[in-house]
């Protein structure tokens, strides 16, 4: 018989293993992190958006956020260019090639979850989050700021998983 402390811990371990699983996954199809993949998407929604807005939409600093466009920039996914009403504001745009790669990525492991979540009633939701933070609080990581992202590893990983992604010249 599994004690509950161990169906605990292997449960925690499942959620963990799921998500480098995905997280790798998507690296090895599209040569995008997961925020990565978040940031396309909104782009893409958005069709013209400030890395500010881009921010705020993802539940990025502003910093990360210039930091990831930089490198997507390099890799031809996206392109700054100014507004035309407002000469001062930079807006980002997907390139053609971010529409490529973006549309022969899969579903960000995320939005799964979501659809399945919102599908539970109410007090299921609320049952999930009440012992989700109790976790949190016997784990001691309270006070670890993060952002809504399902995906392994830091945010803004100063390697560059994109390398293999740019297109021939």
């Amino acid at each position: 018989m599994v004690e509950p402390i161990d169906q605990v811990l292997m449960s925690l371990r499942q959620l963990i293993r799921a998500t480098e699983l995905h997280s790798k996954q998507l690296l090895k199809k599209t040569g995008l992190t997961t925020p990565q993949l978040l940031i396309l998407r909104v782009i893409r929604d958005q069709g013209e958006i400030t890395t500010g807005e881009l921010a705020s939409a993802v539940s990025l600093s502003q910093a990360t956020i210039t930091n990831i466009v930089d490198r997507m920039e390099k890799h031809r996914l996206v392109s700054r260019q100014r507004g035309v009403i407002d000469r001062r504001r930079i807006y980002v745009h997907l390139t053609d090639h971010g529409k490529e790669v973006l549309a022969n990525s899969p579903m960000p492991l995320q939005e799964h979850f979501t659809e399945r979540f919102n599908q539970l009633r109410d007090w299921e939701q609320n049952q999930v989050i009440a012992s989700l933070q109790r976790v949190v609080q016997m784990m001691d990581a309270s006070d670890i700021v993060v952002a809504p992202l399902l995906t392994s590893g830091i945010i803004d990983d100063p390697v560059d998983p994109m390398a293999a992604m740019t297109p021939a010249k």
